[in-house]
């Protein structure tokens, strides 16, 4: 099994996608958020030099966060048949030092899964799921910055993929179900 990218817009489903497709294909997980936060609360090295970024508003840069998910994925490495990447990378600068980490380990990137979904629906489902978790970074203002800097910052990084060849776009038709199949397919036949 390949190593895969899920790749999209806030509110298009990647933490729900990944825990479809880890389950089926016995995969590692390495959620960026999840990542820091445990580092963090766990107080290693890496989570106290994260956290002064944070803590400062700034964001992460990108050697320290390959660095945690380099130490990261060697964890995991050797008990399932391959990883899926949730959050990361964002950027050109991120993809390309992914790229390279994983290459000095002997292994690609493999895929990456690009879940196309349109803004209104997105709207929705992250205002339902305001409602539901109580998220204040989920109401309309915010989100439609957070759309805003996905457009600007990390949509670009498609065409890095796609130049990559590892590229795969599954767009939205109304049906979880649909989607997730069209997903099965692709990989079944990608591995």
């Amino acid at each position: 099994m390949k190593n895969i990218i899920i790749f999209g817009a806030p509110g298009s489903g990647k933490g729900t996608y990944s825990e479809e497709i880890v389950t089926r294909y016995n995969m590692g997980h390495i959620s960026t958020g999840d990542v820091l936060r445990a580092e963090m609360k766990n107080g290693t090295e890496l989570g106290r030099i994260a956290r002064q970024y944070i803590d400062n508003g700034q964001l992460i840069p990108d050697d320290l966060m390959i660095d945690i998910l380099a130490k990261v994925y060697d964890e995991q490495e050797g008990g399932h048949s391959g990883v899926i990447f949730d959050g990361f990378p964002r950027t050109i600068a991120q993809a390309e030092a992914l790229k390279q980490m994983l290459a000095r380990r002997g292994h690609t990137m493999g895929m990456m899964i690009e879940l196309d979904v349109d803004e209104e629906t997105l709207m929705a489902r992250l205002l339902r799921r305001a409602e539901i978790e109580g998220r204040a970074d989920d109401n309309e203002e915010t989100i439609k910055k957070r759309f805003a800097v996905y457009h600007q910052q990390t949509e670009p990084l498609a065409k890095w993929f796609e130049q990559e060849g590892i590229r795969h776009a599954f767009t939205w038709k109304g049906s979880k179900e649909q989607m997730l199949q069209e997903i099965f397919e692709k990989i079944e036949k990608e591995n």
